[in-house]
């Protein structure tokens, strides 16, 4: 009996330990995971670093990549993972890479595709949240991460290709997935894979628009890459949620619905928790009528075989791109006089939602209430009612109007702004896109984003980093085509059509989109057309484009007026006249004055605490600080931020995130800022901590180039004097 007692204790203690996946304060101790452990939560139980002594604070080491962009304004938004005191994380241009934790000395790289200096890069770059790690507890240890539309799978120890996965080391994302022209539409991993036993999991980022690939969420063995398994994000016939698409062959054109943000797996239990996206297109859902399951949904499937165990929607028929924007977070509350275990998710309208992991009943009432359905766009059909959490309640604001101006614009700007305001829809949520123009609020990157929330296990208290920006959106009359065109006629009318939703109507961009204005300066037309062709950070690949299309944009946008005299001979495919909208979007804008500031009154960033055991408040403070408006008398202007927080057994919560570039601690208990570091280029991304050699350390990815900042190359690592 006692041998058998030891059996089981040492079984329990391997299964915990396998791939960092254990739930108890062991689990909190290191970082071998993104988002620091199973649950998501983004906490650690190490407590060297406590309020007493975070003044002291001081740079123990930088890593520097050496490949940042800075004409392209290049980003890192990783957080790193720390396995056998080695730090494994991912550079601006998607090296990755293996450092001494505790010194930031390097081991190795791997480069996953050629790159050349400057604009040469010839593949779909996208920015990367983070990567994954897996060992047999032997002596096969794998790094697992995406860069273009490749899954790869590196020797943890080499930094090489290990060839026996998928087709010599990776996994093209655009096989498997069931649709006619998928090979030649955008598809990328943003976010790292989650690992159950020996599965990998994972979704995809792709294009928002008519172009989108579908978002299926697939599973593979994590030995040979082979397909275990895929979920049809957009149901086929005979499956749940069918019935809530109005064409019965949406399933073999519609996009998106795509699991960006990576997901949460409850280890224990088999379940893997998954926050979807919005159905293409994102702003007219005209070709998509109905509630559109499972676009902006959590979805729970079993993660040995991918089957559905529940679903909430959190927005039906979505067309306003407020998909969930984080992985959710796996905690434990007392409610109603029991300890239930729930996973909580974050949004973009600044809602929290806490679901029972189980069954997916919701632990805080949810209300269906009535939205304005009134619209003259042709075609489209808004859900009636949609979901209102009653608690907690909302951690941004919902409403902009008049008095919300800001009253620290000049007398002239103010003005300015009034009056535009004037001739937009505004003043609630789910207001119909219209031809007037709408403001999107909370925006489209807020409320809450990417970077997620962080939860302290033992009080359950969830903190929360969100934006309060108002975003306007017009939608147009798409150019009806005419009988004849020559190429400048063509590419004016594809140039609407795939372009100017990011590039604005006159080529300058607006929001994180750049100006391509002078782009004829980098680009000879030949190089241009294999620029459409890949794709360059936030920017989709366009190959499903004909080569006729391409190069009409191209005389377009590079001003070829030879080239545009030339004859083009329209040819429509079946998936191309789907694809045609009777509208176009005016692109990412925010609402600004005619200076670029923000027409909103501050603050413009904030950091909440909520008790998810009661879901009532515990603080809320402003986050980052605008020069500007603090010397025109503003008190607390809180800044856009990006990048999640850390909470610690210490006492403290770390954030950076924020454009002013400031690495911070506050205690978790009062929100009272108890330090702060001026970094190189902000930290647009989530710290990670870990101990190694009985010394704590944080450290930040220092990238940049977000929000019209420099750009960076470097990790930091701060720790107490030695």
């Amino acid at each position: 009996m006692k041998i058998n007692t030891i059996l089981f204790l040492a079984l329990v203690f391997f299964t915990a330990c396998k791939n960092e996946d254990s739930s108890g304060s062991e689990a909190y101790k290191s970082w071998g995971v993104f988002n620091g452990n199973w649950t998501s939560n983004k906490y650690s139980s190490l407590a060297q670093i406590d309020t007493t002594n975070v003044q002291q604070l001081q740079v123990a080491w930088e890593y520097h990549t050496g490949d940042a962009d800075t004409a392209s304004h290049s980003q890192i938004q990783c957080n790193p993972i720390i396995v056998n005191g080695v730090l494994y994380a991912t550079s601006p241009q998607l090296k990755l890479f293996a450092i001494d934790a505790a010194t930031g000395k390097e081991k190795w790289t791997f480069l996953p595709f050629d790159t050349t200096k400057g604009e040469g890069m010839h593949f779909g770059l996208s920015n990367n949240r983070g990567v994954s790690f897996w060992s047999d507890d032997k002596d096969d240890q794998r790094i697992f991460y995406g860069a273009g539309p490749f899954l790869y799978a590196v020797n943890a120890n080499t930094g090489r290709l290990i060839s026996t996965f998928g087709n010599s080391g990776k996994i093209d994302m655009h096989d498997g997935l069931e649709m006619e022209d998928a090979k030649d539409l955008f598809i990328t991993i943003t976010s790292p894979p989650a690992i159950y036993k020996d599965i990998i999991i994972t979704g995809t980022r792709v294009s928002e628009g008519m172009d989108a690939a579908p978002g299926h969420i697939r599973g593979y063995d994590v030995r040979t890459g082979k397909m275990q398994w895929i979920f049809h994000t957009i149901p086929h016939p005979g499956e749940a949620g069918y019935e809530t698409w109005e064409d019965p062959d949406a399933w073999k054109k519609t996009g998106g619905a795509n699991n960006w943000t990576g997901m949460t797996i409850d280890q224990e239990r088999g379940i893997a928790y998954l926050p979807l996206g919005s159905a293409s297109a994102d702003f007219y859902g005209g070709k998509r009528l109905g509630n559109n399951l499972y676009a902006t949904s959590l979805v729970a499937l079993d993660a040995s075989t991918g089957k559905r165990k529940w679903h909430f929607q959190f927005i039906h028929h979505d067309t306003w791109d407020w998909d969930p924007s984080s992985a959710p977070v796996l905690i434990t509350v007392n409610h109603g006089g029991k300890k239930i275990d729930a996973v909580a998710q974050t949004t973009k309208t600044g809602f929290v939602y806490l679901f029972n992991r189980e069954t997916g009943e919701s632990l805080f009432p949810i209300v269906e209430m009535p939205v304005d359905t009134a619209l003259k766009l042709v075609g489209e059909k808004l859900s009636p009612t949609q979901p209102f959490p009653q608690k907690p309640a909302p951690f941004v604001r919902q409403s902009f109007t008049e008095k919300d101006l800001n009253p620290y614009l000049s007398k002239e700007e103010y003005e300015d702004v009034k009056q535009r305001l004037k001739t937009l829809h505004t003043g609630k949520m789910f207001t119909p896109q219209s031809k007037e123009g709408i403001i999107i609020f909370p925006g489209l990157d807020g409320g809450a984003e990417w970077g997620g929330p962080a939860v302290d296990p033992e009080t359950s208290i969830l903190y929360v980093n969100a934006n309060q920006t108002p975003w306007i959106m017009r939608m147009s009359d798409v150019d009806k085509t005419k009988q004849t065109e020559n190429f400048g006629q063509a590419g004016l009318r594809l140039y609407k059509q795939n372009c100017m939703s990011c590039h604005g109507a006159n080529r300058k961009g607006g929001s994180n989109y750049p100006s391509i204005v002078d782009v004829g300066k980098k680009y000879e037309p030949r190089s241009f057309v294999e620029f459409i062709n890949s794709g360059r950070r936030m920017m989709p690949g366009f190959k499903h484009l004909s080569q006729q299309d391409k190069d009409a944009i191209a005389s377009f946008v590079l001003n070829l007026q030879n080239q545009q005299q030339k004859k083009y001979e329209r040819k429509m495919t079946a998936a191309d006249s789907f694809r045609v909208l009777p509208y176009q979007s005016s692109g990412y804008n925010k609402f600004l004055s005619k200076s670029n500031l923000p027409a909103i009154a501050p603050p413009w960033g904030v950091l909440n605490a909520i008790d998810l055991n009661t879901g009532e408040y515990v603080w809320k403070i402003t986050l980052g600080e605008d020069s500007l408006f603090k010397s025109r008398g503003a008190k607390e202007t809180g800044v856009e931020n990006y990048g999640g927080p850390v909470v610690t057994k210490g006492g403290l919560l770390f954030i950076a995130a924020t454009k002013d570039g400031k690495f911070r601690a506050f205690n978790k208990k009062s929100g009272k800022l108890l330090w702060e570091a001026k970094l190189p280029v902000p930290g647009f991304a989530t710290p990670a901590m870990y101990e190694l050699n009985g010394r704590q350390f944080i450290v930040i990815a220092c990238g940049g180039g977000k929000l019209g900042t420099k750009s960076g190359d470097s990790y930091i690592a701060f720790a107490l004097p030695e």
